[in-house]
């Protein structure tokens, strides 16, 4: 996971977030093309063999569309952010998106439809995602809905403040409390278990979390801990506290049942991480703000629900 012990003199670095569980917005009626950048990463990604495509399979589907269809975040910089300038789709999770298309396709060739964390598992078993790259922790009930290949990337929930707040430093702090939570993110469960005094209050997205912090309708506000960096560096008047008290292992979402997909997918994913393409989409984000070289990717099938 990115250790918030990692990150180099967080005020000093211009740092953007991860749009974790709690990412994305309220809306999920609006497509935006993901255009491909022309860049040495994506460029060196692999391209499946033509056997690989199976007759009458997700990949045939995709592959004959022409583009691969992600359901993910427009405003999560360093993961998923629509440049305003070029009107590309940039970061972690969006070029692990792209690399995808191209070992379909042959082309990076993407359309992001934004999503909310409360709608992604009606939109991969409706058919209107291919794929979920959103920080999407895999949990057992979530694998009740939806298929998970990965996991690709692990983090851990962290706590934020309005800066000056005291008392609090670890989860039991929150006893008593009133604390912001994303809807449908496993900050809920975390928070319940480790502080069951809590009264919890949950919001649609990162940006709302943060606004009802700054609003006092919460003390504190538990998400995933580079995102939460990311929303410290963003805006000086909240602060986060802590180390991670969790591990959350990030999968790819796939429609339930697609076996043959989610084997696809995850060859895939052992190809990139063999060849250094993961840890180069890494580089090219994450890495730009936390210090020292990319992390072992998580291994795949090692979390329940995967």
């Amino acid at each position: 996971m990115v250790s918030i012990r990692r990150v180099a003199a967080v005020a000093a670095v211009s740092m953007v977030g991860l749009s974790a569980a709690c990412s994305g917005t309220d809306s999920t009626s609006s497509a935006v093309p993901g255009q491909p950048k022309d860049n040495s990463v994506i460029a060196q990604a692999p391209v499946a063999a033509a056997a690989d495509i199976l007759p009458g399979s997700t990949m045939e589907k995709i592959k004959q569309r022409g583009e691969l269809i992600v359901g993910g975040s427009l405003d999560a910089p360093l993961l998923s952010q629509q440049n305003p300038t070029t009107g590309e789709i940039e970061g972690f999770d969006a070029d692990m998106g792209k690399a995808l298309a191209k070992y379909i396709i042959g082309q990076p060739k993407v359309k992001i439809v934004n999503a909310a964390s409360e709608t992604r598992e009606a939109l991969l078993s409706n058919g209107t995602v291919d794929v979920v790259f959103q920080t999407y922790t895999i949990t057992p009930e979530r694998a009740e809905q939806v298929a998970f290949a990965g996991p690709y990337y692990s983090s851990g929930l962290t706590i934020a403040v309005k800066k000056g707040t005291t008392g609090i430093a670890k989860p039991e702090d929150l006893n008593g409390k009133t604390v912001i939570a994303g809807a449908n993110t496993p900050a809920i469960p975390a928070i319940k278990q480790l502080a069951p005094q809590a009264t919890i209050v949950t919001f649609g997205s990162d940006p709302e979390c943060v606004q009802a912090l700054k609003q006092d309708r919460g003390v504190a506000y538990v998400q995933d801990e580079t995102l939460l960096v990311a929303d410290a560096q963003k805006d000086p008047s909240i602060q986060v506290v802590g180390s991670p008290f969790t591990t959350d292992p990030y999968g790819i979402g796939l429609k339930h049942g697609d076996d043959q997909f989610k084997k696809f997918v995850n060859d895939w994913l052992t190809k990139i991480q063999g060849q250094g393409v993961w840890q180069q989409i890494w580089k090219g984000s994450l890495g730009t703000v936390v210090q020292g070289e990319a992390p072992t990717p998580p291994q795949i099938g090692s979390v329940p629900g995967s």
